[in-house]
């Protein structure tokens, strides 16, 4: 008798700890000032934790914010595929590994020398500055000439830079994932060592095919900036946000039906309408920003605190704008490579 309980107590214990592993895995600690966690994963609590103890600007706080929430989705839902065992080889969980190097590195939390020039907390307002430059002489040589050619409005101009701007962050977002991609692969060989055959191949091959279809996408994206630069834009110019013209370029390319592209036309109209307003709310935060550091350096606690409040309910609501069109964004791109490939199915 004594031993069955022994034996009951020791599977409890046992039971409970396990739970408690779990748990710490997954969950977030408390904080010691008693307010509530950030996130659900305790590792992306971690990551914004120490984001907000680095010198970020309002808005690169907030894109980090986006980034963490869209990757706790991801996440959560792997999670449940996981557990409904359609992951086998792995292949998601590597994927959302990825995802998550990529975003310490994009913030400079990966532990390697960003050498790219800091943050500041001024607004960017697109005009030309002496020196200003994309790091990138054949992108440099394009916007110069699409400076003194004529062709373009000031509007124009500073659509074109936006989308220059754009390409400069995928290039180094591209170049981001290629280094992670090399300096895990034999980490990802051997956690794969499992799998045998075709399901091994598939996985490396996948990750390879990610990264050339990125590598394409950045190349069209280059010869799209060279023909505007030299021809201006067209009449027939749908979209002006860069984000919602990669979308377009990708629907185009798709093999959608003719019906399906007006409809697509009609989804991404809406979600420029979002890019713009979220934009909007991040110049915004860049103002409230430089105003409550004003008000700070003259040491009124009323103003201060007044001036505080405004700039955390304008940070909050800029964050959640920037998750949910990012979200969006994703959704659009998921929608795009499904009707694509179902087409090329039939």
């Amino acid at each position: 008798m004594k031993l069955r309980c022994f034996v009951v107590a020791l599977c409890v214990g046992v039971g409970a700890m396990a739970g408690k592993y779990s748990r710490d895995v997954n969950e977030p600690e408390p904080r010691d000032d008693g307010q509530p966690v950030e996130f659900r994963i305790a590792k992306l609590n971690q990551v914004w934790e120490k984001a907000k103890r680095m010198q970020l600007s309002p808005v690169r706080q907030a894109e980090l914010h986006s980034d963490i929430k869209i990757q706790e989705k991801n996440e959560l839902q792997w999670k449940k595929v996981k557990v409904e065992g359609l992951d086998e080889n792995g292949e998601k969980e590597a994927q959302l590994r990825r995802n998550f190097n990529v975003i310490l590195a994009k913030y400079g939390m990966d532990g390697k020398r960003d050498t790219r020039p800091l943050e500041s907390n001024h607004l960017k307002d697109y005009e030309t500055q002496e020196g200003d430059t994309f790091e990138d002489p054949r992108l440099d040589k394009l916007w110069n000439k699409a400076q003194s050619s004529g062709k373009f409005s000031d509007e124009e101009l500073l659509s074109l830079k936006r989308e220059f701007q754009h390409h400069k962050d995928k290039t180094y977002e591209y170049n981001i994932l290629m280094d992670t991609v090399s300096r895990t692969e034999e980490i990802h060989k051997n956690e794969i060592s499992s799998l045998e055959g075709d399901a091994k191949e598939h996985v490396l091959h996948q990750k390879h095919s990610d990264l050339k279809q990125k590598m394409r996408d950045l190349g069209r994206a280059f010869e799209r900036l060279r023909k505007i630069s030299h021809e201006g834009f067209t009449e027939d110019s749908e979209f002006r946000e860069p984000r919602v013209i990669e979308l377009w370029e990708a629907a185009k390319r798709a093999n959608l039906s003719a019906d399906e592209l007006d409809s697509m036309k009609e989804e991404l109209r809406h979600f420029e309408t979002k890019v713009e307003k979220h934009s909007h709310y991040q110049e915004q935060l860049e103002l409230s920003h430089q105003k409550l550091r004003h008000v700070e350096s003259l040491g009124d606690a009323e103003h201060i605190k007044s001036n505080r409040e405004k700039y955390d309910t304008l940070a909050g609501k800029t964050r959640e704008m920037g998750y949910k069109m990012k979200k969006h964004m994703q959704d659009l791109s998921n929608k795009i490579s499904r009707e694509g490939l179902g087409h090329n199915e039939l």
